[in-house]
């Protein structure tokens, strides 16, 4: 055996003992999530029991026992109160719902990604014996398939046992339409539609055709600039035909006309000059037809026809925060969206050069804290400078924009707490309401920064987000727009 043998054979060696320990510690992580989850199904369970003695009939307030444990678990682990919500629930559900699946994820024989398609596939199927059978036959797969395949497996199996018709089943899912938002790397967002399939797939034929048709057009004027270039060429024509057009320079179109120089001239360019031509892929054509028709358009259905404008009347509307320097293109950074995700120069200049009233914000220059919010118009007020100074919901893990949250006193009004800036603070309406209707506390420490107790004594701050930093000025005079 030579030594190039010897070596191939180690190495394969070696990958087999690779293959072993990450069985191995996949199997712990496996039995690791099944003891998180099995702590998530009793801090669910806890909140039944308060739940149960809560004497309102409100559903909010009958709820406010589980917003607060998933609040008070999210901060501890850094995940938003509302992800935590859903994932006690779902732990409970497997817990409780699939003891056969539970079992495996504590044996390392499934991850608790096949322990989640099983459980979402099953829960459609309510009698016991029909759920235990369907988890008995899915984990024989589960066991020796990847997550997708098992998904597609379950799903099938669950079909069959699933005793509701077709039409139950589409009623039931079909609220769960929804839309929302995700943004992305590099100044890019998704935006979600989940509705029903027909609709969804009809809306995409159609965009579909709309692009394809865009092309096709792209694609008949590059052949007619083509075979104008040729027959130019061909026939020496130099001139501006004066059948076509009145221009000078070289005829590039078909049409008829007598041209200065040899041969016929067609509707003239210009000098130098060439026609645009669509380089959009069919996606992005797409994707520009599917936000031009939302932005600009009008549902079919306005229950408000009752009312000036309808649905048609009302606008997009978006809140943008761009430093001055990037506004006059010194710099080419730190626009923001909403105060959460960055956009591109480019689009926050042209949508500042839109915009009827600006707000400048005056930070510290060391620390960046805000300290004054004032306005090109004269209207100043707190809801700006709380808005500027928060940017978001400041419950943390909440991104709700803070243009949509309340102004909320962090020590009651009601108590004695005073109006000003440093008691007051935004908190979406979830956030607001737990506050009042459980025992969390917020205390307002200087800066901005809020510290959040929580029942269980838990203690966590919440910081105003880093602004770009603007030196402050006495200038009391109102300042034309800087564009």
């Amino acid at each position: 055996m030579d030594a190039d043998e010897k070596r191939r054979r180690a190495e394969d060696k070696r990958a087999g003992v690779f293959a072993d320990e990450l069985a191995k510690l996949r199997r712990r992580r496996a039995a690791l999530e099944a003891k998180e989850t099995r702590l998530l199904a009793e801090a669910y369970a806890l909140t039944l029991e308060q739940r149960s003695r809560v004497g309102s009939a409100s559903s909010r307030e009958r709820d406010m026992p589980l917003r607060s444990m998933a609040l008070e678990l999210g901060m501890a682990v850094r995940v938003n109160d509302r992800s935590m919500q859903t994932q006690m629930h779902d732990a409970h559900e497997l817990v409780h719902g699939f003891p056969q699946t539970m079992a495996a994820l504590s044996e390392g024989r499934v991850s608790r990604a096949h322990a989640q398609v099983i459980q979402d596939a099953g829960r459609v199927i309510d009698d016991p014996v029909d759920r235990a059978s369907f988890e008995r036959i899915v984990l024989v797969e589960a066991e020796r398939q990847t997550v997708p395949r098992t998904k597609k497996y379950a799903i099938q199996r669950a079909a069959v046992l699933d005793p509701r018709p077709i039409q139950e089943r589409h009623d039931t899912a079909i609220r769960e339409r929804r839309v929302w938002v995700t943004d992305l790397d590099d100044t890019l967002s998704a935006l979600t539609i989940v509705g029903g399939n027909v609709y969804i797939h009809g809306a995409y034929h159609r965009l579909t055709g709309q692009g394809t048709t865009v092309k096709d057009v792209d694609r008949a004027r590059r052949r007619a600039y083509a075979a104008g270039q040729g027959t130019a060429q061909k026939t020496g024509g130099t001139g501006g035909g004066d059948g076509g057009g009145n221009g000078t320079g070289n005829s590039t179109g078909t049409g008829t006309g007598t041209g200065t120089g040899g041969g016929d001239g067609g509707p003239s360019l210009g000098e130098g000059s060439e026609p645009w031509f669509d380089d959009r892929t069919l996606d992005e054509i797409r994707c520009d037809l599917a936000l031009d028709m939302l932005l600009a358009g009008s549902p079919v259905i306005d229950p408000t026809d009752g009312r000036a404008g309808g649905l048609g009347a009302i606008r997009a509307e978006v809140q943008i925060t761009i430093p001055i320097t990037t506004l006059t293109g010194v710099t080419n950074s730190g626009a923001e969206l909403n105060g959460v995700t960055p956009v591109d120069p480019d689009t926050a200049r042209r949508m500042a050069g839109t915009a009827k009233i600006w707000e400048r914000v005056m930070t510290d220059p060391v620390t960046g804290v805000v300290t004054a919010v004032d306005r090109y118009q004269l209207h100043p007020s707190q809801t700006r400078f709380l808005n500027a100074r928060d940017v978001t919901c400041r419950t943390p893990g909440c991104r709700r924009p803070a243009k949509l949250c309340h102004i909320d006193h962090s020590k009651d009004f009601a108590l004695g707490g005073p109006s000003c800036n440093d008691n007051l603070c935004n908190e979406c309406a979830r956030h607001h309401t737990l506050k009042h209707a459980t025992n969390w506390h917020v205390e307002q420490l200087p800066g901005g920064v809020l510290k959040f107790t929580s029942p269980g004594g838990k203690i966590y701050d919440s910081h105003p987000p880093s602004r770009v930093a603007f030196v402050p000025t006495d200038d009391s005079e109102y300042a034309v727009a800087p564009f």
